[in-house]
């Protein structure tokens, strides 16, 4: 899996009760959408990793609390990156909210009118990501 820098991303479980409004209204940004089930399709931790970084969060503010799961699994337990990055890859279920992914921009949508933060700028200059920057020795 890759985010293209020209399609708007949605991260979601299609199941979810505001799953066809954030479709509705992200649509109505752009045709160029990518949909990602993330109940069918396994995320890799190098993409968790870009988007964590777009959304300048970290891993535990992404999850939701209350989950039984989150419970069971992550509660009381402290984490490396690596290892918060394996609970996304394997425990996207237990993501708060859909996340949205845009020219380099990611945001967290606890309400499906968040999307439309992202804006519809398209002259929004590209940024690497720190791994991705070629520096000559």
């Amino acid at each position: 899996m890759q985010l293209h820098p020209n399609e708007l991303t949605i991260i979601y479980d299609p199941a979810l009760p505001t799953a066809k409004k954030l479709r509705a209204m992200a649509y109505s940004i752009t045709n160029n959408v990518n949909e990602i089930d993330y109940t069918r399709t396994r995320i890799s931790t190098t993409v968790w990793k870009e988007i964590l970084y777009m959304l300048g969060n970290d891993p535990k503010s992404l999850l939701n609390k209350a989950h039984p799961d989150y419970q069971a699994k992550v509660k009381g337990n402290s984490f490396t990156m690596n290892g918060w990055l394996d609970i996304l890859s394997n425990y996207p279920h237990l993501l708060r909210a859909p996340i949205v992914v845009t020219q380099g921009k990611a945001i967290l949508c606890d309400n499906c009118n968040d999307i439309l933060k992202l804006g519809k700028s398209t002259n929004t200059p590209s940024r690497k990501l720190p791994h991705l920057v070629r520096r000559d020795a």
